[in-house]
């Protein structure tokens, strides 16, 4: 796993690429933003000399940003002595104050923060108050993301700002607030919003006409695109920074540079371009000095063995970034360090002593509130320990995963819930100013009748025939409006329950849906739960739009096989859940051997065809033999455990729970928090069904 230099958190998927260090991206950070003067301060008032000092002054700022914080203890003396020559409340004064803040919040020194925190709230100048606002929150963020790891904390500071200060400060200021609130928002899984924040950073940017600057925010932008699943425009992105980088480079630019392109190129079957890539960053920052970077590059490189397979060179690189990165404080470096120190140990058969290190990294990012890492590391741990055939570790692995991965999910669709009702709301209250609208227009016309019926008493009888036909026609429109209000309803709560790429039902519909076959909380019917298999290997052979034909295939096949009245939701990412009011075992059996044959057929995708399996779980409740009735949402747990027994025992199978020795939920937990002890204890039996080109079994599962 690897990162790129100060940010806890990984994007959701793919499970393994995305968990690189990433200090280089916060000091990136910190540099993108730090003591920009050029063409955004403030000329100075008191003549040549002053002007020529102020230059002096923000040349230095400039080149201190540049090399960031490779070498800390240079720079922060550097940074004291320009306190001694920037006049208080000055935009020097704060740009000096945000980059010795930073340097601070990197060491952890909460102390020398808060001295400085308090001299930039305690500003004395109001024409410069702006500026220091956002120095404040630059440097109060960076403590908590950069020091404390603390996504959370750092979240609400930058959160906070208000509007004025975005609007009257300096670009260069804008600039630093708008990459570090990026990267904060990319590691809290707000990967939309990160990504309007490093444009409009980057705009900021272009108009300063620096290209190391715009080098500089490219990088950034071009992670946040890999964390959002858009490989292509990340690596474009990157193409584009290295174009602006050898306008004006620098060692600690292209470390940064060639850090971010390892990780981009990671995901690639040939990992040969992220390999040379961060051998680079490793080069550069030997160069440099920065003994912080090249523990971040030595655990980025252990990681492109270990996914390469040279498990030992893996474990060399991770044991000689250790040490460094628990020297120079780079919690990052260390997690990445102790998680592939873990994997490779795992993949070299210690796999006890692999799971102590590799959830001792987990605790860390725990620590931090990285959820969306948590729950890739689980997930990546769980594909170790299965490929070393500790099974029930998996199992238990991908308990943690799916507990985790279901509460992002939720996040995710409450937002998209909000979305939905916030158009409703919009919708409604133009049809309601419409209707205002036309309310006025007839009470215009009633007075306008009262006033013919005062001058010409002798029309009263016609002037009381129009105001009827006029209430008649606003009645009319009135019952228009509302019949058209409630169609447009139906088809807002039509939108809001469907998954949009397949037309299927999503979770809330399924919500909704369910109590139907659990009318009293307990489940009764048959419930399937089915992966696509090696799903991240077709989007990364054949592209994203070859992913999101083989979803869309897959989800008619699975609508075709199912009768009317039957639930087939799209679960999250590549999971289909169905759900049949059936309950007969064999209905079950031969509905799910059914489903593996129509999922194995080959799906056509721009003259290619792609090879597809699926693996499944499946039961049917109450569960035999003792009839025990569960929760829905207990009976989901159940066959995704089985489910993920058909992954870990070849993919392209179906296992279906035939008995549990369990009387109540309580038992059930001891049995599925140990799969393989019970099956073999004869506790749980399971039915095994093959794909296409095998038959089914009845007899008991063993591995």
């Amino acid at each position: 796993m690897n990162r790129a230099n100060a940010s806890p958190q990984r994007h959701l998927r793919p499970p393994r690429r995305g968990r690189w260090a990433l200090a280089c991206v916060a000091a990136l950070a910190a540099a993108v933003g730090s003591a920009m003067l050029i063409g955004s301060r403030p000329a100075s008032s008191a003549g040549s000399e002053a002007r020529s000092v102020a230059a002096q002054i923000a040349h230095q700022l400039d080149g201190l940003e540049r090399t960031g914080a490779a070498q800390p203890a240079t720079h922060d003396a550097e940074l004291q002595e320009l306190i001694t020559r920037t006049a208080p409340g000055s935009g020097e004064r704060a740009e000096v104050l945000a980059q010795a803040g930073a340097l601070a919040a990197l060491a952890q020194d909460r102390l020398r923060v808060d001295a400085f925190a308090q001299q930039l709230r305690a500003w004395p100048n109001p024409a410069t108050h702006a500026q220091a606002t956002l120095a404040l929150a630059y440097v109060e963020g960076q403590f908590f993301y950069k020091g404390q790891q603390d996504v959370r904390e750092a979240r609400k500071v930058l959160a906070g700002i208000d509007a004025e200060p975005l609007r009257k400060a300096p670009a260069a200021d804008l600039i630093r607030v708008h990459n570090l609130r990026a990267l904060v928002r990319m590691d809290a899984g707000e990967l939309d919003d990160a990504i309007a924040d490093g444009h409009h950073a980057l705009r900021l940017a272009q108009g300063l006409g620096q290209s190391w600057r715009v080098a500089q925010t490219l990088t950034q932008l071009a992670l946040i695109y890999y964390r959002a699943e858009q490989p292509d425009r990340a690596k474009q992105t990157v193409a584009e920074a290295a174009e602006q980088a050898a306008l004006d480079p620098d060692p600690i630019l292209i470390y940064k540079l060639q850090t971010i392109k390892g990780i981009i190129y990671s995901r690639d079957a040939d990992t040969s371009t992220a390999q040379r890539a961060l051998l680079a960053a490793v080069e550069q920052a030997s160069q440099a000095g920065a003994e912080s970077f090249s523990a971040q590059a030595m655990a980025n490189l252990s990681d492109s063995y270990l996914h390469s397979g040279k498990f030992a060179r893996a474990l060399e690189l991770a044991q000689a970034a250790l040490p460094l990165a628990r020297k120079t404080r780079n919690l990052n470096a260390e997690i990445t360090a102790r998680q592939n120190l873990g994997l490779a140990k795992i993949s070299m058969g210690r796999v006890a002593e692999g799971k102590i290190d590799t959830r001792a990294a987990i605790t860390l990012d725990e620590q931090q509130g990285a959820t969306t890492g948590v729950t890739e590391s689980w997930q990546e741990l769980g594909e170790y320990l299965e490929r070393a055939g500790d099974l029930t570790g998996a199992i238990e692995a991908h308990h943690e995963y799916r507990r985790l991965i279901d509460q992002v999910l939720r996040d995710d669709t409450r937002k998209a819930v909000l979305e939905a009702q916030e158009r409703y709301d919009a919708d409604q209250r133009t049809k309601e100013i419409e209707l205002l609208n036309r309310d006025n227009s007839l009470m215009a016309e009633q007075i306008r009748a009262r006033d013919l019926e005062l001058e010409l008493w002798a029309s009263l009888a016609g002037c009381i025939v129009v105001t009827s036909a006029l209430m008649v026609l606003f009645y009319k429109r009135v019952r228009r409006t509302n019949e058209a209000l409630a169609s447009s309803n139906a088809k807002l709560k039509i939108q809001s329950e469907r998954d949009p790429l397949t037309g299927l039902a999503n979770r809330r519909h399924f919500q909704s849906a369910i109590k139907e076959l659990a009318a009293d909380g307990k489940l009764d019917g048959s419930l399937f739960l089915i992966d696509i298999d090696h799903f991240k290997r077709i989007n990364d052979q054949h592209g994203h739009a070859a992913g999101d034909t083989v979803l869309v295939e897959v989800a008619r096949r699975l609508r075709s096989a199912l009768r009317e009245d039957d639930l087939v939701v799209r679960w999250g990412g590549e999971e289909f859940l169905i759900a049949v009011k059936a309950r007969e075992p064999a209905f079950a059996q031969g509905l799910a051997q059914r489903l593996l044959d129509l999922i194995a057929a080959p799906i056509h995708h721009g003259g290619q065809l792609i090879p597809t399996t699926g693996s499944i779980g499946f039961a049917s409740f109450p569960l035999a033999p003792n009839e025990l009735r569960l929760e829905w949402e207990r009976a989901i747990d159940l066959v995704d455990t089985v489910m993920y027994m058909a992954k870990a025992h070849g993919r392209n199978k179906a296992y279906g729970v035939e008995h549990v020795d369990a009387h109540d939920e309580q038992e059930l937990a001891q049995i599925t928090a140990a799969v393989e002890p019970a099956c073999h204890a004869g506790r749980l039996r399971l039915v095994a069904l093959q794909g296409p080109v095998g038959r089914a079994e009845s007899s008991e599962v063993r591995p």
